[in-house]
């Protein structure tokens, strides 16, 4: 063992005096060769002829509000794997970092980490020939109270009193409801979890209740953020027109959800509304399975379980002997299916608008990669940020609008006939949208419910 090494638990502070940053917590990580830091917001810059980037750092994920502005040197732009699977872009940097009594120069990756539990992520490189960690501890070089804290960021933290929040899901710790709730605690107002499986209903003319496992009432919440999983589509919905029942503002109307989960439903509003779409068809009988694949222009083609999300139940048919074989086989089982044209100059690309209140915040393309599967839905792949066209995104907003929904993740595909418009989604992740755009996506959320219930931020 070298005896110049220090141990080092597996939480340390860090403070970057180049980037202005005084303190930020970051989890040491020999499984990442690289380090990585909070970024938002990243502009590129020609600095006499070199390419630097403009960011914002968010030091904590309890408190959104307090941002530092950073500006650095670009040394490289690596593809990086997220903990989702997700292959993004990221910059990376280089600058000194002070940990403990040691400072030394350390490349960091620029990455969205919100979601995540630490805004900084200290990986092998930085340790190597420096340190030795002791998983038993945390904060071995530096301890840094509550109140200490308060002093360094003291001038930038904003107390505010706001609004109750509920967020009906299943698994708080997925990173979309994660963020919400992190987003929602940051803009001032009290979020609360609510799992969907432990909530249920006393229907009643006088009094309408809705309750949570250990019998409280929820009767004191301002707003309900609906994010429910397919499996949970029938109950959930109930609950959000329990909570309309008893004057609970929610973010999605179960209406609207209950659409968006029917692929068939979505498909004739989205005709009524004269809303661009592959040519699509629906056929009850195996008798009309021939016309049928005609009808959509023959092989290739896509056939959908009407009822599923995330590209789950589609299938690509390549000649048309395969699509009969496949149609018929989901009618023998009873499935409800959709008949799709295959729309093959895409190239396995296809375009996510994140619309919120008939607006496009935020907007990526998702790349498969080698030897993915694709059949006009996206199944994993490269995820980057997207600059879309003025009738794409006209078609994404429609789309939300014709479906009604506040918050709504719209799939379109570019074709030789224009944009056509693949699905949209009512619960749309927001980890892969967040981390290619940089965009604060979960406040862009929880701020719509302040604009429909008239709520105005303390200054």
């Amino acid at each position: 063992m070298d005896n110049k090494q220090t141990i080092i638990g597996e939480i340390e502070w860090c403070s970057f005096k180049e980037l202005n940053i005084p303190a930020i917590l970051a989890r040491v990580d020999s499984g990442a060769k690289t380090s990585s830091i909070q970024a938002k917001n990243i502009k590129r810059k020609k600095i006499k002829g070199e390419l630097w980037v403009e960011f914002e750092v968010n030091p904590f994920e309890d408190n959104l509000s307090i941002l530092i502005d950073c500006k650095a040197k670009v040394i490289d732009i690596r593809n990086v794997k997220s903990s989702s699977g997700v292959i993004e872009k990221r910059y990376v940097i280089k600058t000194p970092v002070n940990i403990g009594d040691l400072e030394f120069d350390i490349e960091l990756t620029l990455a969205n980490r919100d979601g995540m539990d630490f805004r900084m992520l200290l990986g092998r490189e930085a340790l190597k020939g420096r340190f030795i960690i002791d998983t038993q501890q945390n904060q071995v070089l530096r301890k840094i109270t509550k109140e200490q804290l308060n002093d360094i960021y003291g001038h930038l933290l904003v107390q505010k009193s706001g609004l109750n929040i509920g967020l009906l899901a299943s698994n708080r710790n997925l990173y979309s409801n994660k963020r919400i709730i992190e987003a929602g605690n940051a803009r001032g107002h009290t979020m609360h979890f609510y799992n969907i499986q432990h909530c249920y209903m006393k229907l009643d003319t006088d009094t309408p209740e809705i309750r949570y496992r250990d019998g409280t009432i929820l009767n004191h919440l301002d707003a309900v953020i609906p994010r429910i999983r397919p499996s949970m589509t029938f109950y959930g919905c109930a609950l959000l027109r329990q909570f309309h029942s008893i004057g609970t503002y929610c973010l999605n109307s179960a209406e609207s959800i209950t659409r968006s989960r029917d692929k068939l439903y979505s498909s004739q509003i989205f005709s009524l509304h004269k809303l661009n779409v592959p040519t699509t068809g629906m056929a009850k009988s195996p008798q009309n399975t021939k016309d049928l694949i005609s009808m959509v222009g023959g092989a290739p083609l896509v056939v959908k379980v009407l009822q599923s999300t995330q590209g789950k139940g589609v299938v690509l048919a390549e000649t048309a002997k395969a699509a009969e074989s496949v149609i018929n086989a989901f009618k023998s089982l009873q499935a409800n299916i959709l008949v799709q044209e295959f729309i093959k100059e895409a190239g396995g690309k296809d375009l996510r608008c994140f619309v919120v209140d008939s607006k496009v915040v935020g907007s990526i393309q998702r790349e498969a990669t080698a030897g993915e599967f694709r059949a006009n839905v996206h199944l994993g792949g490269v995820a980057s940020k997207a600059k879309i066209k003025a009738d794409e995104r006209h078609l994404a907003v429609r789309a939300a609008k014709a479906l009604n929904l506040s918050v709504a993740g719209v799939d379109i595909i570019r074709s030789n006939k224009g944009p056509l418009l693949l699905e949209v989604n009512s619960s749309p992740g927001l980890e892969g949208i967040e981390a290619a755009t940089g965009k604060d996506i979960a406040s862009e959320m929880v701020a719509s419910i302040e604009r429909k219930l008239k709520y105005a931020q303390e200054e």
